[in-house]
């Protein structure tokens, strides 16, 4: 088993927002009524969840509601990396995951894509 690597919670809030910097503007531009958040676990073992309606099934009823989540758990990540350099780029494979489900991709794409 990984060790766990510790960071304060603004330390890992920093590391996801670089990972969205790290997102094409012009992808950036398109994410629509989504907020990310930082929780300090999953009881299920999640990296990171998408709630929500993607936006490839957004239809023209699709207004007030409520923005998507992204959730990206903390200490999911920390516990399963060794190294600060591991919690980066998992927390980069997270945010890119998640943020592909806002736009309707699914696993099985995402896996094919590299970003499984």
């Amino acid at each position: 088993m990984a060790g766990v690597v510790e960071l304060t919670r603004r330390e890992f809030e920093g590391l996801v927002a670089d990972a969205l910097d790290a997102i094409p503007q012009n992808l950036a531009n398109l994410m629509d009524n989504v907020v990310i958040t930082v929780q300090e676990e999953s009881p299920d073992g999640l990296l990171g969840l998408y709630e929500g309606i993607p936006l490839t099934e957004r239809g023209d009823a699709y207004f007030g509601v409520l923005p998507d989540q992204i959730f990206i758990y903390q200490n999911n990540i920390c516990s399963m990396c060794e190294t600060p350099e591991q919690v980066v780029q998992e927390v980069l494979v997270t945010v890119v995951h998640e943020i592909a489900h806002h736009f309707g991709i699914d696993d099985a794409r995402l896996i094919e894509l590299g970003w499984g």
